[in-house]
């Protein structure tokens, strides 16, 4: 069986926007997300203030329907609250309008999905690239392959999703996310369409991002192993924070608290 190495992310990531370290990456105060309205109105987030410290690696998790996504979704500026303040870099989003806010995102956001979202006609190199191509900047070949050579994959420059395994796409999708050096990466259950093996891969790459690099990553993941990798993690139930956890704690102390939520009082 082949051993992928996995190169220092320092060795690519020599730039980065900076941040102070008195501004937080990403701030949220007293936000409250409705969809609907009058008595169909549904309170997907209540009133929830919450920050990420820079170079830390926050797990959010709770049951199906507790707003998991759509805290992530109002951070990263996807999705405009219905009340309250998000910041990212001490930016207000909401002061921002349509334009100002794409920019923000390309230029200090990094997300990375279950689904992968790869463009399938590309190659591996082709994708990683993209991102920073609608910007309208033409990144050097060797800042490419040093981003793959980064995520395992050297070897697979020229190969489209299609010729790749679920791991090695998701670890495309990580490479594309870190080549544009986001203030912060987001990712929404990375590793829910993968396999163990391929899913420990991709949580050690998000864990050298925040050790090796000082990156800050903010994950949504159902994954009690997959939480224990983080420095935190959020409990969300019913749209509001109702607990937070040490990584540390381990997976079997987080399933324990997740568990006793789905099941109820």
């Amino acid at each position: 069986m082949c051993r992928v190495v996995l190169l220092p992310l320092s060795c690519i990531m020599t730039t980065t926007h900076t941040t102070s370290a008195a501004v937080r990456p990403v701030e949220l105060c007293s936000v409250t997300k409705r969809h609907g309205m009058g008595d169909q109105a549904v309170t997907a987030l209540d009133d929830v203030s919450t920050h990420f410290a820079a170079g830390t690696m926050t797990a959010v998790m709770g049951p199906s329907g507790s707003g998991k996504s759509t805290l992530l979704h109002c951070a990263a500026g996807l999705d405009r609250p219905t009340t309250g303040e998000v910041l990212i870099g001490g930016t207000d989003l909401g002061g921002l309008d349509e334009n100002a806010l794409t920019v923000l995102r390309r230029e200090r956001v990094g997300f990375v999905f279950q689904a992968f979202n790869l463009v399938s006609a590309l190659t591996a190199a082709q994708n990683v690239e993209l991102p920073l191509r609608l910007a309208g900047r033409r990144p050097a070949a060797e800042e490419v392959r040093a981003v793959l050579a980064a995520v395992g994959l050297a070897d697979r420059l020229g190969h489209r999703p299609g010729e790749l395994s679920g791991g090695q796409q998701q670890r495309v999708a990580i490479a594309r996310a870190m080549i544009a050096r986001p203030a912060v990466l987001f990712a929404d259950e990375p590793t829910g369409a993968l396999d163990s093996g391929a899913s420990r891969m991709v949580l050690r790459l998000l864990r050298d991002l925040v050790d090796s690099h000082g990156q800050t990553v903010v994950m949504v993941t159902h994954d009690p192993a997959a939480a224990a990798y983080a420095d935190r993690v959020l409990v969300l139930a019913d749209g509001r924070l109702v607990d937070e956890l040490a990584g540390a704690a381990g997976a079997e102390a987080i399933a324990a608290r997740t568990a006793a939520l789905e099941v109820g009082p």
